[in-house]
């Protein structure tokens, strides 16, 4: 029996040309001109695979997808569009589709994309999965969870206009890519792409980097310019960064479009006076929240195969993953997020003897994920833990700022037990604590008593 194909196209001369075309290939064809007869079709358990235009008249397919999908989970869906933007394509990878094709395509290419849809056997949904990662490898993200939905929005949007957009996420969540899929679907597409991180760095160097002539912002003039890590701007750069996007002189204001990233919430630092709250108000014209990868768990496995497909490209051995694999990682908190996940991905691919990594090669390596992250800990110094501890608050408290008293309650922690140890080796001698630490006998009995430690004996 031949496969039966449900067309919907509201364009009726092309619905004419793609019935006869596939026709001659032997396929059985019912074609429609908008969405909801669409949908009646498919509930109705009528065809073999859907072949539809993205927008017909005022009705749009991908809301209708959803539906389609939970109806019939295993029917393949072949989306068309002449609106060919990133948007469309993140949509389509984001409704479950099983391939997108932008307008005007080529006939015979269309055909080997529904006879690849259609492919049948015991292997029919490795291959789809395959097939899936070869397409959301060249996206500029990858994704289809209801969390990401809401970043494509957002992306579609602003990704035609000049807006100065401001994405927050953690580290590692994939902020650098959203910029760079905005700059490269935007009218600055042509335009000079240019990136600098602020993290450590001083205001004098910022000066001489951003603003000076022949600085990133003049380099970056007619395209966009990308700012990351702007929470760790210093004050003084604030201010000349400030002063810079509220010129009204055309000829002081750069002509570039400015897109900036935090891990911090830079509303928080601007109520905690940390941030100029004018600058913060001119940044976050537009803001992108990227969800950690703990949000978005329904994404690792599309993840973890467009990764394999990468590390393939880059001349490591070809893999696969099976399910229980990808229940494993989804298992795992992945504090580095989407980097962390591709580095073990890679780190499998290079070092895994068998052609399909299961659930105990991600276990051996998330294992010694932790064990090096042990071995870490317990060799670094003291300032670098106390940083991780300070980190951590902020960490827990995002994306607002740690409750008030902060530089307190870690002060207390470190004196607690640096105060029980003096007192511990001078066997409760305060006299003799006190000239251990390098204080007054009667500041280490205040502290004593502020942080309720209980001494062995007296002086």
């Amino acid at each position: 029996m031949s496969a039966r194909i449900l067309l919907a196209d509201d364009d009726s001369s092309l619905r004419f040309v793609l019935s006869q075309a596939l026709g001659k290939e032997g396929y059985a064809v019912r074609a429609t001109g908008n969405v909801a007869t669409l949908s009646k079709w498919v509930r109705e358990g009528e065809g073999d695979l859907v072949l539809s235009d993205v927008y017909m008249g005022d009705e749009c397919v991908f809301d209708a997808l959803p539906a389609m999908r939970t109806a019939r989970p295993d029917l393949p869906v072949i989306v068309m569009s002449a609106q060919s933007t990133v948007a469309t394509a993140l949509s389509a990878a984001g409704a479950g589709a099983f391939d997108y094709v932008p307008k005007p395509f080529d006939l015979d290419e269309l055909m080997a994309v529904v006879r690849r849809a259609l492919d049948g056997g015991p292997d029919a949904k490795t291959r789809a999965q395959a097939n899936k990662a070869e397409k959301d490898e060249r996206l500029p993200l990858i994704g289809r969870s209801a969390a990401m939905q809401d970043v494509y929005r957002v992306m579609a949007r602003v990704a035609g206009t000049d807006l100065t957009v401001l994405i927050e996420g953690e580290s590692g969540t994939g902020k650098e890519r959203v910029a760079r899929a905005i700059h490269d679907h935007s009218r600055r597409a042509n335009g000079p792409y240019e990136t600098y991180s602020l993290a450590g760095v001083g205001a004098a160097q910022i000066d001489r980097d951003l603003f000076a002539t022949g600085g990133k912002f003049a380099k970056a003039s007619g395209g966009t310019l990308f700012l990351e890590d702007i929470d760790e701007l210093p004050s003084e750069a604030q201010t000349r960064l400030a002063g810079l996007l509220h010129a009204e002189d055309p000829g002081v204001r750069p002509n570039t479009r400015l897109i900036v990233a935090a891990q911090r919430s830079l509303a928080g630092l601007a109520r905690q006076g940390a941030f100029r709250q004018d600058l913060f108000y001119r940044l976050n014209v537009v803001a992108i929240r990227l969800p950690p990868l703990r949000d978005r768990l329904d994404d690792v496995g599309d993840l973890a195969r467009a990764f394999l497909l990468r590390a393939k490209r880059e001349g490591l051995p070809e893999k696969s993953i099976d399910a229980a694999a990808i229940e494993r990682l989804k298992a795992h908190a992945f504090p580095g997020n989407i980097r962390e996940l591709e580095n073990l991905l890679r780190r499998a691919a290079a070092l895994s003897p068998a052609a399909v990594i299961t659930a105990r090669e991600v276990g051996a390596e998330l294992g010694a994920d932790a064990r090096e992250a042990a071995s870490i800990e317990s060799d670094e110094g003291f300032e670098a833990a106390l940083s991780r501890r300070v980190a951590g608050e902020f960490s827990a408290a995002s994306p607002d700022m740690p409750a008030a008293g902060l530089y307190d309650r870690v002060l207390a922690e470190v004196e607690r037990p640096l105060i029980l140890q003096a007192l511990t080796a001078t066997r409760g001698n305060q006299i003799r604590a006190a000239a251990v630490l390098g204080i007054n006998r009667n500041t280490l009995r205040k502290k004593i008593q502020t942080l309720g430690i209980r001494t062995g004996r007296g002086d």
